[in-house]
């Protein structure tokens, strides 16, 4: 009995642990609001865009999102006029976790949350767009709502989740579910402007071969990675985990990616060593942030 009392404690302190790492993650990535958020994407009734079993459902609830948003971050940021627009309107320093909050429920509720709700989320990023533009530092003018911009967007986004989600997910999709889950964004990317946006696997990587002769790692775009990968406003103890997603996050970047923002190619050590480490971080973070089972009641 006392064994079985004492295993039961250690048990109620490892959730107790798991319940408070949970916490401190939803709060940094939600706000203040993710528990209000979360109970009328998740708990009310009603119409949804996507039906329980498609892909974009996997790929959003998974923790490997963490080191996709990174990956799209950095390789956004090597459009000229795209990176002149965060730079210029964004305001990614003076306040990188509001950002961060206003796009993860942005990802939530078009994916999870009441057709209109998400209807209601892309009405108010297709708003916010229309007032940001102005002139890149080569003098060229951009606008946000520009439909070869948000295409840019879109796809950088696109190959960025699926590719972390096939490298780091608890459950890779198949062939099919890839190509579903470029069919499931190009749903969110069509309602905010994109023009015939990629279907399939392989159309995206197409389109993206169609917008290298554009891209280019800018000064703004090398301060950005600088700032994302190396010194992000976090707490002393938060700092070595992000590390670890911040180099597995570079390490899902092709190498034509990589040489304009000056980040290191290191093949051998990214598959004896950021990799696994990857996926034991993102392992983790799905760890916490999935609650503990309930003790059965005796």
């Amino acid at each position: 009995m006392q064994a079985d009392n004492g295993q039961m404690g250690v048990q109620a302190a490892a959730n107790s642990v798991r319940r408070r790492i949970g916490a401190s993650i939803f709060e940094r990535v939600a706000g203040s609001e993710g528990p209000a958020r979360r109970q009328v994407i998740h708990g009310t009734e009603g119409e949804r865009w996507f039906a329980d079993d498609r892909p974009i459902r996997r790929v959003h609830s998974d923790s490997s999102m963490f080191a996709g948003g990174i990956r799209a971050l950095l390789l956004q940021s090597l459009h000229p006029l795209a990176m002149a627009a965060v730079a210029g309107h964004s305001g990614y320093r003076g306040d990188p976790w509001g950002r961060l909050q206003r796009t993860s429920y942005f990802l939530a509720v078009t994916a999870f949350g009441r057709a209109s709700d998400a209807q209601a989320a892309i009405d108010r990023v297709k708003a916010i767009h229309q007032r940001v533009r102005g002139t890149a530092p080569d003098g060229r003018p951009y606008a946000a709502s520009d439909p070869h911009l948000l295409t840019w967007v879109h796809i950088a986004e696109a190959d960025s989740f699926l590719r972390a989600h096939t490298r780091f997910g608890a459950r890779p999709l198949d062939q099919a579910g890839r190509d579903g889950y470029v069919a499931d964004l190009a749903r969110i990317g069509a309602g905010l402007g994109v023009p015939d946006p990629p279907r399939t696997e392989a159309e995206l990587a197409d389109r993206i071969s169609q917008y290298r002769a554009e891209l280019q790692g800018t000064a703004e775009a090398r301060s950005a990675a600088r700032f994302l990968l190396l010194s992000p406003p976090l707490p002393v103890l938060a700092r070595a985990p992000y590390g670890v997603l911040a180099a597995a996050a570079t390490s899902l970047l092709p190498r034509w990616a990589r040489r304009p923002l000056n980040l290191p190619y290191l093949p051998l050590t990214e598959t004896a060593l950021v990799r696994p480490a990857g996926n034991a971080m993102t392992g983790m973070i799905r760890w916490a942030l999935t609650p503990p089972p309930a003790a059965n009641a005796s």
